[in-house]
């Protein structure tokens, strides 16, 4: 009868019973094998199950999009009635005095504990003070703009400051102090000379939410109006420098951000990762405080700003947006630092607290994938058990031939 064709293919060739010898050395490694390659194999498990986050580096296509900066700054030492807030980028837009809109400022004391209650009030000491229900009033600028002929104008085409807040922009258009209104007639008898005389050693916070454009700028808090000359911006000065030992911008940043805020109870912080752990972006500065008791001092903020999505394996995905910062203030007469001998400080600029922000052109996509497919899962395993049972081959080889060269010794 002829032999299959297949029998001289089979290349796992079987010895018969009588053949084979048994040891006690061949059984331990045996059994040594099989631990070992339980655990490999384990080991691939763990691996296959394994989640892992895959950052990749691409070119940011949303940069045509606005950005939201979430702003949350205490300042113990600033009444809210001095601080401004503006914005400036490199394309030369500028948002001015954004505290009038948009923000909630809060008075603190001198303990930095707020005051009213507890609530935020939302636009209520920067509203126009009413001088008088006159309806012919025509209130004088003092100069600040000119008024001339409103004798033989009606009252509607006049050029008139009816307002506290009215005679303060004219001011700071001409760039002319403006201390805190005294003996100004539409200060006097809407009561602001009062209350801001009554708030000169409370705290502010600031906390709200601005738009920017996806460029480099910067962002600042100052204190007095603001004004905008050709290649110059500038702030009024005045009050602040009035009461020699008040004011400093000393301040605590209790929550800075870009993009949505998980701190407002938006869609982000419900992002959950395939763990349903909830997702939320580190923010560096939240809790950073800065005490110096300088009023001539500038702090300065330098923020790297990247765009950041998160892609996980349950479908669910994280816009955001990272950002590093290093931190920098110095006093404004400049000169030699008082910690670092050799270092010079600049000279110049106001008391007051900059952000600067730079936006990368690029953006991080990080995705959730599993650390192995499951044919590396496969590979590996079956990787494990030949690797493993080779090397116990052919330790067994070794012991099997040294203790047979032993017997024949001993015999001889």
């Amino acid at each position: 009868m002829a032999k299959p064709r297949l029998l001289n293919l089979d290349a796992f060739a079987k010895t018969v019973e009588d053949a084979k010898v048994r040891t006690a050395s061949g059984g331990l490694i045996t059994v040594g094998c099989i631990l070992v390659v339980l655990m490999l194999i384990m080991n691939e498990w763990i691996d296959y199950r394994t989640i892992a986050i895959r950052p990749e580096l691409v070119v940011d296509r949303d940069r045509s999009k606005k950005l939201d900066i979430n702003i949350d700054v205490s300042f113990p030492n600033m009444p809210c009635d001095l601080l401004t807030l503006d914005i400036m980028d490199v394309s030369g837009d500028l948002q001015a005095d954004l505290l009038k809109s948009g923000f909630q400022k809060y008075r603190l004391n001198p303990d930095g504990e707020q005051l009213d209650g507890g609530e935020f009030i939302i636009n209520q000491d920067i509203k126009d003070l009413i001088t008088t229900n006159d309806p012919n009033y025509c209130g004088s600028c003092y100069g600040a703009i000119s008024q001339e002929g409103n004798d033989q104008k009606k009252l509607e085409d006049k050029v008139c400051c009816n307002t506290c807040e009215s005679v303060k922009a004219a001011y700071a258009q001409v760039a002319w102090a403006f201390y805190d209104g005294k003996d100004i007639e539409q200060c006097e008898k809407s009561g602001y000379v009062e209350q801001i005389n009554q708030r000169l050693d409370e705290g502010c916070r600031i906390k709200g939410t601005v738009e920017i454009n996806r460029l480099a700028g910067n962002l600042h808090f100052a204190p007095g109006s603001s004004l905008t000359i050709p290649g110059k911006h500038v702030h009024d000065m005045s009050l602040y420098y009035k009461h020699e030992n008040r004011f400093n911008f000393d301040h605590e940043i209790n929550h800075f951000s870009f993009g949505p805020d998980p701190h407002e109870g938006r869609e982000i912080e419900m992002v959950k990762n395939t763990k349903n752990d909830v997702v939320t972006s580190t923010h560096p500065l939240d809790g950073h405080k800065v005490i110096k008791n300088e009023k001539n001092h500038l702090f300065s903020y330098y923020l790297k700003v990247v765009a950041t999505r998160y892609e996980f394996l349950n479908g669910n995905t994280l816009e955001t947006n990272q950002f590093s910062s290093t931190y920098h203030d110095r006093p404004l007469q400049g000169g030699k630092d008082e910690d670092h001998p050799h270092t010079l400080h600049a000279r110049g600029g106001i008391p007051s607290l900059f952000f600067y922000f730079d936006i990368s052109p690029l953006k991080v996509i990080n995705r959730e994938q599993y650390l192995k497919s499951l044919s590396s899962f496969l590979l590996g395993a079956c990787s494990a058990v030949g690797g493993v049972l080779t090397m116990g081959y052919a330790l067994d080889r070794t012991v099997w031939t040294a203790n047979k060269m032993l017997k024949q010794k001993k015999d001889t």
